[in-house]
């Protein structure tokens, strides 16, 4: 439903948005294993999965406190990223990119521990003896 300033109403609530990015996060942990799976070697797959881990809790962090920033400095006015065309001025744009944010931060963060399980679960392999039967 539009309203009558041609912003998409109900406007969205925090702990939608929230839920939202943890089911983003959730949904992305599965693909960071199969992309593990494209590393052949056993070293170079734990040091892709903590670099993942590692960018996904430090870009989490700053994305989601800076996103959270703007939420609060927005008040109230918070869009969705299709009402962009109704924004009139350099401080309204702070009012889509409050919820992309928080989003992206959030589903780093939760992202973070998927890569971090996946690192000890590479670690944690021995692959000496599937190989060798020892």
């Amino acid at each position: 439903m539009t309203g009558e300033d041609g912003i998409h109403q109900p406007r969205l609530r925090f702990r939608d948005v929230m839920l939202r990015a943890l089911l983003y996060g959730l949904a992305a942990t599965p693909l960071v294993g199969v992309a593990s799976l494209g590393v052949s070697d056993h070293h170079d797959r734990m040091t892709f999965l903590a670099v993942t881990g590692g960018f996904a809790l430090v870009g989490g962090g700053v994305f989601a406190v800076f996103g959270l920033l703007l939420w609060t400095a927005c008040g109230g006015d918070i869009r969705r990223c299709r009402d962009w065309r109704t924004i009139t001025g350099q401080a309204d744009s702070a009012s889509v990119a409050a919820p992309v944010l928080v989003r992206l931060g959030v589903l780093a963060l939760v992202l973070f521990p998927g890569a971090l399980g996946l690192y000890h679960l590479v670690d944690g392999a021995d692959y000496d003896s599937w190989i060798y039967g020892g």
